[in-house]
């Protein structure tokens, strides 16, 4: 009798399996190496529910007392499009003075309700030695752009 091994889920960030994307970050296994891959790993923790990861990669001097998430509310999360990595690390290339600070834009579709609504953020991350003296990626704050004054 043969078995079809079934196909692994996308990652809930868009990217391959969970367990070859944002999985090994998520359980502590591996560090983000790039704003982008935590803002990514950022995303799925949200999906998973996993509150000790955002606690985790969220700067201390920035990280909220209160818990981020709401285990009650019913939200669905959609997707994930980064619209300016790439742009920026071209940036970022003219400006190498700057190599532990980064910024990703990003739009996240969820439900709430029945309800569609979007996330559009502009992250801003640092690279500090974290507590085992890594060098690791921290989410430090993000800002909204207005969508109608594009």
């Amino acid at each position: 009798m043969s078995t079809k091994a079934k196909p692994a889920a996308p990652c809930p960030c868009g990217g391959p399996a969970l367990a070859a994307c944002c999985g090994p970050f998520l359980a502590g296994d591996a560090v983000p190496p790039t704003a982008e891959a935590l803002m990514r790993s950022r995303y799925t923790a949200y999906v998973l529910k996993n509150e000790a990861y955002l606690q985790a990669t969220w700067h201390p001097s920035t990280r909220p007392q209160e818990p981020v998430l709401d285990e009650n509310e019913k939200i669905q999360w959609l997707g994930l499009e980064v619209k300016s990595a790439l742009r920026l690390r071209q940036r970022k290339a003219d400006l190498p003075e700057q190599p532990d600070s980064d910024t990703v834009e990003f739009v996240a579709r969820f439900k709430i309700g029945g309800r569609a609504h979007r996330l559009h953020e502009v992250s801003r991350f640092v690279r500090e030695s974290g507590a085992d003296g890594v060098p690791r990626w921290f989410y430090l704050d993000g800002s909204f752009p207005n969508e109608n004054n594009k």
